[in-house]
């Protein structure tokens, strides 16, 4: 009994969707008359199988060539992608319904992994003949991988949520100018509405409307034009958008027509859904943003200036770039960072941005007698004696401690450090606190930063090993001490500031025993506190409580009145925010009436004169609103780009890059490759299928708190070729074995376009922090759920980050400094 119906496939596709008709069985038999009973039998229960419906889901992500995505059929989503809709399409209408017949064709096209590798075995001449079928072709030679460019930050708010309301309106543009629009949303006080010929308008300007579409809604009386000022303009294809505001001549309380868009948006907005633009956009970005921050691999250094001198203040670190921060550390973990970012330093390091290039640090730690003496040269200082430059790294490549870190600048712009999310409106008060503007003290502390310094250490194993091939001999000793930094009696203090996007504290916590007296209703319990901030503490009562969350307690503390008689500590208001089942752990905040509080004030006195006695809890070097600050200072400033891996069926795909510049170089040799307008293609970085096989394999190996894993590639790009993969090559490191075929792929590169060396470093990421994104996504799902659904899916599958950092500029000094080796005669 056979179940190949191969050599039967041109009766099965003739009786596709008949089985219901009434002279099947006559035609069947005709059409089968040579075959034996057996044969005949089971090859109608596979017609007859092949038509029955099926309830199956089908996901191909990861399993075709082509992009899936969500296609609904009967309350069913399917994930497949456009070859398999028009062939599910097509079947389904042979065979009146979804069937198993229907099931299988999908799960079989020819662009399926599967059958392209049974075609391949079953014909290994075909597959190596370079096959000429466009489907083949695209998977044989793709030259197209788009990704979309996401920046971090503005996240726009609105003011006012808007309808998306398409009616008919009339514009009076100048004089007796006027035109015919569509609106496309409505708020309150503004609307955007579009003309299908452009029109002469200019930001400022004043238009006057007249809302023809709601004359059946509303009576507009004796006025039926109002006056908007136009905000901003755009052309998107053939259409011109056009964003207005509402001027009032009167009072806007009393406006009639505001009234009514009140009340009538309240009652709509569902019906007409609300424009959700730019809350997706900011939570897409900000999703993102708290994925790759915290995976970043460079240093984040934050200078002020103090007795006229640029140094170092904050060094803002995570789990990848602590190796940074601790390098430059002396045997006492004082930070010794002013020798990596001296005052001439951050000159020359400004000077090198104006030009788009970053600064080399070149540096080893000498011990002596149990003390680190750090010698730091960067390329500038070492361009100028060109002969000392080679006799310096050829002695600090032998030492252990040497290492190359590349330094770039960027301003510090006080105003990012405000990252509100687009719901300041409409927040629940529970979630107020993540739109708070950061405490005057913090702000005040960041108007003083003057600079932001970002360091990344390059020094690979394969780039060390090159550095050695110099010789350490002959070094000129007392041209080396004018490199060495003096030990400093006090060492300079440089906070490390933690990324960190979970903790909601907005205080550093220290933990501290003392007795205390909780009051309310008349009722007394005994306790000791926990721990303690200036506006909050948490306590442990000797018995259970009756109290709940947002209760008011009475506050008092007899060992510390002891200590102090310019506060009153007794009956201070505390508000319970949080309490355990057991209600005997309770943690408040201060609660403010009318005026200061004093506890708040007393606390804030005692951490500020008592800093090194108070011991820190679990966060004890963050201050987080300072961490977050700094933060979004940092994220909005970034211009590192990162590719972001996320999950597809059972293999990756990259379509995501985040960059806060789209003109790095890197960033702008992938728009000129692409296709398509306003996506970027990576082909230069994942055309080499040893590098991506290389990367998938390893991300699966690899745990969140693991180090990245790094590797350099050499990417040159041919600028006469018109062809994408003609024009790119690009090699792994390992591929060029040894330091003459490094040296002669640059130089091909060079004489015939450009050459890119980037070093990627790839890290496992975190699951998500949802109750960092739920603000946004609820309210998206609020009124648009399967969009609500989408997005959440594609935060879940966000599996690895990717960081692209060019280091071109430094294989061109080792590619003019290092002498190529001539081979050894026999």
């Amino acid at each position: 009994m056979t179940k190949d119906f191969s050599k039967f496939q041109h009766i099965i596709d003739d009786f596709k969707g008949q089985v219901s008709s009434s002279d099947f069985e006559a035609r069947f038999a005709e059409a089968t008359k040579a075959l034996n009973q057996t044969e005949r039998f089971l090859l109608k229960m596979e017609i007859k199988r092949l038509a029955t419906p099926c309830t199956r889901l089908i996901d191909l992500r990861g399993h075709v060539n082509g992009v899936c995505r969500p296609y609904e059929e009967e309350g069913r989503v399917h994930y497949i992608d456009d070859i398999a809709i028009k062939l599910f399409e097509a079947n389904v209408a042979m065979y009146g319904g979804y069937t198993f017949g229907v099931y299988e064709a999908l799960m079989n096209t020819e662009n399926n992994f599967r059958v392209m590798y049974q075609n391949e075995k079953a014909n290994p001449q075909q597959a190596s003949a370079a096959p000429s079928s466009l489907n083949n072709s695209k998977v044989f030679e793709k030259t197209q991988y788009p990704a979309k460019l996401y920046q971090y930050g503005p996240y726009f708010d609105r003011k006012e949520e808007r309808m998306n309301f398409a009616i008919p309106i009339h514009i009076n543009i100048k004089g007796d100018k006027s035109a015919e629009a569509v609106s496309s949303d409505l708020s309150v006080d503004g609307c955007k509405f579009r003309f299908n010929k452009a029109q002469e308008l200019h930001l400022n300007q004043i238009i006057n409307i007249r809302f023809t579409g709601l004359e059946e809604e509303f009576q507009f009386k004796n006025e039926d034009h109002y006056e908007y000022e136009i905000r901003n303009i755009q052309q998107v294809e053939k259409h011109q958008f056009v964003g207005v505001r509402r001027v009032y001549k009167t009072d806007e309380s009393r406006d009639g027509l505001r009234k009514f868009l009140i009340g009538y948006i309240q009652g709509n907005k569902r019906r007409y859904k609300v424009n959700l633009d730019n809350t997706i956009a900011a939570l897409q970005s900000r999703s993102f943003e708290h994925f790759t921050v915290p995976k970043s691999n460079e240093l984040p250094i934050f200078l002020h200036e103090e007795n006229g001198e640029i140094l170092p203040k904050y060094a803002l670190t995570c789990h990848n770039n602590q190796s940074i921060y601790q390098y430059w550390q002396d045997e006492r973990g004082t930070s010794t960072l002013h020798c990596l970012v001296t005052p001439e330093r951050v000159a020359r390091i400004k000077r090198a941005q104006k030009s788009g290039q970053a600064l080399y640090v070149y540096s080893f730690i000498h011990q002596s007698q149990g003390k680190s003496y750090f010698y730091t040269a960067d390329n500038i200082q070492l361009n100028e004696d060109k002969d000392f430059m080679a006799n310096f790294l050829g002695f600090a490549s032998h030492k252990s401690d040497f290492t190359i870190t590349q330094l770039t600048g960027l301003d510090v712009n006080p105003s990012f450090s405000h990252s509100p999310l687009t719901l300041s409106n409409i927040l629940a008060t529970k979630d107020q606190y993540l739109n708070l503007l950061p405490p005057e003290d913090i702000q005040k502390n960041i108007e003083k930063l003057t600079y932001l310094v970002v360091a990344n250490e390059i020094s690979d194993l394969a780039t060390l090993k090159q550095y050695k091939k110099l010789s350490p001999e002959n070094i000129n000793t007392a041209k080396l001490k004018n490199y060495g930094h003096k030990r400093l009696k006090q060492g300079l203090v440089v906070d490390d500031v933690g990324i960190n996007y979970k903790n909601q504290r907005t205080e550093p916590r220290f933990c501290y025993k003392t007795p205390v007296i909780v009051e309310s209703g008349g009722v007394k319990w005994l306790g000791k506190s926990e721990d303690f901030s200036a506006s909050g503490l948490k306590l442990h009562l000797d018995k259970p409580s009756v109290l709940n969350n947002g209760e008011i307690v009475n506050m008092s503390f007899p060992n510390l009145q002891k200590i102090t008689s310019a506060f009153d500590l007794k009956g201070l208001p505390y508000e319970v925010i949080r309490i355990n089942k057991k209600k005997n752990i309770l943690n408040l905040r201060v609660y403010v009436a009318k005026h200061k509080h004093i506890g708040r004030s007393f606390f804030k006195a005692l951490i500020e004169k008592n800093k090194e006695k108070l011991t820190r809890d679990e966060y004890a070097m963050m201050s987080p609103e300072l961490g977050k600050a700094l933060r979004n200072i940092y994220s909005r400033s970034l211009v590192t780009p990162s590719l972001v891996i996320q999950t597809s069926g059972s293999r990756y795909k990259i379509e995501v890059i985040t960059c806060n510049s789209e003109h790095e170089k890197l960033i702008d040799y992938c728009a000129q490759l692409s296709d398509r307008s306003r996506l970027y293609n990576l082909y230069p970085l994942l055309n080499n299928l040893q590098a991506t096989t290389l990367m998938h394999s390893t991300l699966k190996k690899i745990k969140p708190g693991d180090f990245p894993i790094v590797d350099v590639l050499y990417i040159a790009i041919k600028t006469d070729k018109d062809f994408v993969d003609q024009a790119v090559t690009t090699k792994l490191d390992s591929e060029l074995k040894t330091h003459a075929m490094k040296k002669q792929f640059i130089h091909s590169a060079l004489k015939e376009g450009s050459f890119l060396c980037v070093q990627v470093k790839l890290s496992r990421t975190d699951r998500p922090d949802m109750e960092y994104l739920n603000p946004e996504l609820s309210y998206i799902s609020g009124y648009a759920i399967h969009r609500g659904k989408q997005l959440e899916q594609e935060i879940w599958s966000v599996a690895g980050v990717v960081q692209l950092l060019d280091i071109t500029q430094e294989a061109m000094i080792r590619y003019q400094l290092l002498p190529v080796e001539k081979p050894v005669e026999a």
